[in-house]
């Protein structure tokens, strides 16, 4: 038995505080760009960055792959240029905790279809961790509407929220459903790919799928600063190719389900840097459920260790 020379569980922890930067940086680009630029530009700048490494390191690989792999990579891609497209578009019409807090509801669809796609039982303190995180998470996902005071739990916001709100929280899960496919996938495909091969062909396939509708949309290209440009680098570097490669590895050491319930760590981080960048101060909700969410994560990761 070959000894693993990183810790799955470090090297979630690793990729979820690196994706947790995206969330800030995608509202920052937001202030000047529209949303099919900022997604398209960061998957372009990724792929392109990995280019010249995986031509030159895994160029054999890549001309021995099967047609059937070569169609489950580009399909990985298109899922996750898809959630690119629908969670960014969120960030421009509700609030960082709610569209984050919405797009990590990916392990309840993980893990309902993880048993059929891939024959993969989540064990029960995955569930019961699910659990925990998920109320965690509802309750962060009610702070945009309710307050905890004095006199108990109000809701009145619900009634107040327009249908821009509504559009960005349903964007945001929308996210969700396109991230589940994208995990499920790559859990499927990446036993049999190495990880340089899988991120440069599915990033690269991603990038194609944001290019293609920032071109239908009509978005303009040029006419942006270059603090934009170092922006959607900043995004390429941290939260893509450091934060996501470090989850896509993470999916052959454990199951899909695990690794979509360590996303739920993101919320976290993503509601403290909105607190120190952009002066969203986190409510006693917010607070209270992020606690939830680092029980949940704490349960699942004790009664399950990853698979190799």
């Amino acid at each position: 038995m070959q000894r693993r020379l990183f810790s799955p569980y470090l090297v979630l922890a690793g990729g979820i505080l690196a994706v947790s930067t995206a969330s800030v940086l995608i509202r920052f680009a937001q202030q000047e760009a529209p949303s099919l630029i900022i997604a398209a530009g960061r998957l372009t700048i990724a792929a392109l960055v990995l280019a010249p490494l995986a031509l030159k390191r895994r160029r054999q690989e890549l001309r021995q792959l099967g047609a059937r792999t070569w169609g489950l990579l580009i399909f990985a891609g298109v899922l996750l240029g898809l959630h690119f497209s629908a969670w960014i578009a969120s960030l421009g019409l509700t609030s960082v905790a709610s569209s984050v807090v919405l797009v990590t509801t990916t392990p309840i669809w993980v893990g309902l279809l993880s048993g059929v796609v891939l024959h993969e039982r989540p064990a029960s303190g995955i569930w019961a961790g699910m659990v925990v995180a998920l109320v965690g998470g509802t309750i962060v996902g009610l702070s945009e509407a309710c307050t905890l005071g004095a006199g108990g739990l109000s809701c009145t916001g619900v009634a107040t929220m327009d249908g821009k709100t509504l559009l960005g929280n349903g964007l945001a899960l929308l996210g969700a459903w396109f991230a589940c496919g994208y995990l499920l996938v790559g859990r499927g495909v990446r036993g049999r790919v190495s990880l340089l091969t899988y991120v440069f062909v599915v990033y690269s396939a991603s990038a194609l799928t944001l290019l293609m509708l920032a071109a239908l949309s009509g978005a303009q290209w040029t006419g942006y600063s270059w603090r934009l440009w170092g922006l959607l680098a900043l995004l390429a570097l941290v939260p893509q190719l450091l934060g996501h490669s470090a989850l896509n590895w993470a999916l052959k050491e454990a199951s899909a389900s695990f690794v979509a319930l360590a996303l739920l760590g993101e919320p976290i981080g993503s509601i403290v840097l909105a607190m120190l960048l952009l002066g969203e101060a986190p409510t006693v909700l917010e607070a209270v459920g992020g606690g939830l969410i680092l029980v949940g994560i704490y349960l699942a990761g004790r009664s399950s260790a990853p698979t190799g």
